[in-house]
């Protein structure tokens, strides 16, 4: 059903992370869908119905095709056995091609902990003779997008030219009002400042306005070059 599913610890990981990269993929034709793992509540500014709203403001913006939020519990998120049944059991019913999950190492530990679920399930997901709903599948890839949380000198594998949609992005994070707007100081250089500025730095690495980075565990092939940047 999916081309590609993104896999969010929290409302809002998806956006920071990969937005730019979500609706170029969207606009290529292919189709896409978030997985939010848990609501991202308690915050201080946010409410579960707050944060739901926000949620279906960006997702409207990024034009997704599915989006469902898994229920875990954040804060203490997991990489149990029955959380990796229900991620399984949501690769086997949406069938994507490509995951991407948070990069492995964050100092959020929700971030660390979905990334071992995601590559747990991705395994599960292609079993027999067990009582997961669907039929066996086993997604090609899975990539890794960074989030805000992580504090180190980065060496992405690739890093995707979004120029032309970095104000789709921008306005998708805008929906998340309680999160990066309300309550924070407003002295410069306030948080979307910096999302900013660390987006027009992986752009000039790659020459470039702005850029995303993602990484990826797996060797990746190339059919071509014609479209490298």
């Amino acid at each position: 059903m999916l081309d590609i599913l993104v896999i969010a610890p929290h409302p809002d990981d998806a956006e920071l992370g990969m937005a730019g990269a979500i609706v170029k993929f969207k606009q290529e034709g292919l189709r896409v869908g978030v997985l939010d793992l848990t609501s991202g509540e308690p915050t201080p500014h946010g409410t579960p119905e707050i944060r739901a709203g926000e949620t279906a403001a960006a997702t409207a913006i990024l034009g997704l095709d599915w989006r469902y939020n898994l229920g875990l519990p954040n804060r203490s998120l997991e990489a149990t056995i029955e959380n990796r049944a229900k991620l399984a059991a949501v690769f086997r019913q949406q069938r994507p091609r490509w995951l991407f999950a948070p990069y492995w190492v964050d100092a959020h530990p929700d971030h660390v902990a979905a990334t071992r679920l995601v590559e747990d399930a991705r395994f599960w997901s292609k079993l027999t003779k067990t009582d997961l709903p669907g039929a066996p599948h086993h997604p090609q890839r899975i990539y890794n997008y960074y989030c805000v949380h992580l504090k180190m000198a980065l060496q992405p594998a690739f890093v995707l030219d979004i120029s032309d949609v970095w104000e789709q992005k921008v306005s998708a994070i805008r929906c998340y009002e309680s999160q990066f707007i309300t309550g924070r100081p407003n002295d410069r250089p306030t948080f979307l400042d910096q999302l900013r500025d660390e987006a027009a730095t992986w752009g000039k690495m790659i020459g470039t306005r702005y850029g995303e980075p993602f990484h990826c565990r797996e060797p990746i092939g190339l059919s071509s070059m014609a479209r490298l940047v």
